[in-house]
């Protein structure tokens, strides 16, 4: 597994899982993160650039090869194998979380 120093920021976390997936654009990123956090979590434009060309800098995601060649406006990302493992490793310590949450929960009931 890939080390990272420190949980991820929602808007990171929501980014690599839409990834997960497969190759999806910029703005298709936002509107599943939307769908899936229910609405509570919205990656703006400026957040999504930000954060998309700090995870390329890091080798979490890479540009891909854009299916229609006459569409040069839209970024296409994927996750690479050290993003799939960073968010991994974060979805393995949120499991943790949450099963402490629900050990001290379910003993106070």
């Amino acid at each position: 597994m890939a080390e990272k120093k420190e949980p991820l920021t929602e808007s990171y976390f929501y980014i690599l899982l839409c990834l997960y997936g497969g190759p999806k654009h910029g703005y298709g990123i936002m509107q599943e993160t939307a769908e899936l956090s229910g609405g509570t979590v919205k990656i703006g434009s400026g957040t999504m650039y930000g954060a998309t060309g700090n995870m390329l800098k890091k080798g979490w995601i890479v540009e891909t090869q854009n299916p229609d060649p006459s569409d040069t406006r839209k970024r296409l990302y994927s996750l690479t194998d050290t993003g799939r493992d960073v968010l991994m490793s974060e979805v393995e310590r949120l499991r943790r979380l949450l099963g402490a949450a629900q050990q001290i929960v379910s003993e106070r009931l």
